[in-house]
């Protein structure tokens, strides 16, 4: 499932962005572009929606700042200026796409679900390695003769790690991506929830969760179960 950073100082407006993202993406929020960059320097953000008017560090800074640091993270500009000069300067910036409030979920869905596609990021509800099923509505992992259901977290994580097998990432990563930056658990949660979704797939033989010594996890798709 992908992780969306939203970018937004107002909190009201933050939270009903976050909100309206939620049931399909995986949300981090950040108040103003300082916050923000600290976030995407930590890995495991698909995409950033943003808006321009914020402290610190304004949407447009943000983005020459990470297209400065050749970030090719797809952006959405989500804001209430809505002039011509404003959307020229956002693409001329190097924005991906460019929305004004107030905004409508369904449109709002759609173009990031656009801006993922045109990314090759992965954003489906199941995923399939051989003859097992990874669904993220059923929060569970079946195949003919086995059905093992997952408590959301630990499916989370699972999900994450199938959708980008080739990918590392470490307990920070998945610590911000699932529980939020904000989060009180610490890093050996992560570990525990590793844990336990490990057990939970001793009988699968299609793929596993492997240890990167000092740097974290990956998905370990077993090629030949493919054939």
């Amino acid at each position: 499932m992908a992780t969306i950073l939203i970018v937004e100082d107002d909190r009201n407006m933050r939270l009903l962005t976050a909100a309206r993202l939620g049931d399909q993406y995986n949300t981090v929020c950040a108040c103003d572009g300082v916050e923000a960059l600290e976030l995407l320097h930590r890995g495991g953000i698909d995409m950033i929606v943003a808006d321009i008017m914020m402290p610190r560090m304004d949407g447009y800074e943000l983005l020459r700042t990470i297209r400065g640091e050749g970030y090719t993270t797809p952006f959405l500009l989500l804001t209430a200026k809505e002039s011509l000069e404003d959307k020229q300067q956002g693409f001329s910036l190097g924005t991906d796409d460019y929305m004004t409030k107030p905004f409508s979920s369904d449109e709002l869905l759609w173009r990031v679900g656009a801006l993922l596609r045109r990314a090759n990021i992965a954003q489906s509800k199941r995923i399939e390695v051989g003859s097992v099923t990874v669904d993220s509505e059923k929060y569970a992992v079946y195949t003919n003769e086995r059905y093992i259901e997952f408590p959301k977290k630990e499916f989370d994580i699972l999900f994450k790690l199938l959708s980008y097998p080739d990918r590392i990432f470490s307990k920070e990563q998945l610590l911000d991506s699932i529980w939020g930056v904000h989060a009180e658990s610490g890093e050996d949660t992560v570990k525990t929830h590793i844990s336990r979704i490990r057990n939970k797939l001793k009988e699968i033989s299609e793929f596993s969760i492997i240890t990167i010594k000092g740097l974290g996890y990956k998905a370990d798709i077993h090629r030949e179960q493919d054939s």
